[in-house]
């Protein structure tokens, strides 16, 4: 079953849409959006499309991926709609060619699953690093109005304390540990949008996720919340492989995705803003119990494999200070109770 077939999905679009009224100003613009197919994305993409299907002036999405039946797949008739156009595209490729106009350019594409980190740290460095390259140098050829580059929460690093991170507090990061790489590729990607700002004059805004969770997570995503949201929705068990005290800011898919849209219409030039909702700033334990409730499976701790260890994100609190998103006028629609009952509901319906 599609996720547009699930009536609490649509609640929830029409929800977050009802929450930005200033989406009306992409009405007959072109936003690009590169990593369409991944949990962020497709939400964000998502969104547009209720959008598009429920006003006159439609929003273009360029859906710019590799695969196009991926992308058929999971976006289903919309796919075939004229506003909706497939590019093919490469994050780690040195040529770029972009046949449409654009407006607005929203950069997600490159590897974020754990597993993928540590199999392809080459590749994530270059997903990040050459890919926001290439788009801001389209930018600038072309004048586009603004680029929106997804960056972490992990280029903070380490510190002390359980206090959140403000945008202009960094911690330490290992340079000589390729699962690092994910860390140092998104502080070097922000870089270089600052640095074409102030040489080129090319309009960019970074975000910083915590941990997004939700029902546009794949089924392969080895994510922690994903991995146990799956889990949930098909009656298993959740297993956890460490105390849990890890502190995180969690994000409901939805709320991440307009959070990204609020910043890059009303954001300011050069700044970084961190995507938190202060509803749901929970330990790795707590949302856990909270899924496992849910589903009415057991949780169980087990000690981790060596493996599994080299994927574990280094950051014992990753927890973010939202303040300045909020200033912009963004609010958070879903706390960690509803968002994770939401994505448990709509994972069973879909798959179960």
């Amino acid at each position: 079953m599609s996720i547009y077939d699930c009536d609490l999905w649509t609640e929830d679009l029409d929800r977050v849409i009802k929450s930005m009224p200033w989406i009306s100003s992409l009405s007959g613009k072109t936003i690009m959006i590169t990593g369409i197919g991944g949990l962020v994305c497709s939400a964000i993409a998502d969104i547009l499309i209720r959008y598009n299907e429920t006003c006159d002036d439609p929003v273009t999405i360029i859906a710019a991926a590799r695969n196009e039946k991926t992308i058929q797949d999971r976006f289903g008739q919309f796919a075939d709609r004229s506003y909706f156009q497939f590019m093919e595209y490469d994050a780690t490729g040195k040529e770029l060619r972009i046949p449409y106009p654009v407006d607005y350019i929203i950069h997600g594409a490159g590897n974020s699953s754990p597993d993928m980190i540590s199999k392809e740290p080459v590749e994530t460095l270059l997903g990040n690093i050459m890919g926001t390259y290439n788009l801001l140098k389209f930018a600038k050829e072309k004048s586009i109005k603004r680029l929106l580059f997804i960056s972490s929460s992990e280029v903070y690093g380490k510190k002390d304390g359980n206090e959140p991170f403000r945008e202009d507090q960094y911690g330490a990061v290992d340079i000589l540990k390729s699962r690092n790489s994910y860390a140092v590729a998104k502080r070097a990607a922000e870089s270089l949008c600052v640095s074409f700002a102030d040489e080129y004059g090319v309009s960019s805004v970074m975000i910083r996720p915590g941990h997004i969770y939700g029902p546009t997570a794949k089924p392969n995503d080895k994510h922690v919340a994903a991995q146990w949201a799956y889990d949930a929705a098909f009656g298993r068990d959740l297993v956890m492989k460490s105390n849990g005290a890890q502190l995180r800011s969690y994000c409901y898919c939805l709320d991440c995705a307009s959070a990204i849209l609020t910043a890059m219409l009303k954001g300011e030039d050069g700044r970084a803003y961190n995507i938190s909702n202060p509803d749901s700033v929970i330990s790795i334990r707590q949302m856990a119990e909270i899924l496992a409730k849910s589903a009415g499976v057991n949780l169980i701790v087990d000690v981790p494999t060596e493996d599994e260890k080299k994927s574990f994100n280094p950051m014992s609190n990753s927890s973010l200070d939202s303040s300045s998103l909020i200033e912009l006028g963004w609010k958070g629609c879903f706390d960690a109770p509803t968002g994770l009952d939401h994505t448990v509901r709509i994972l069973k319906k879909m798959h179960v």
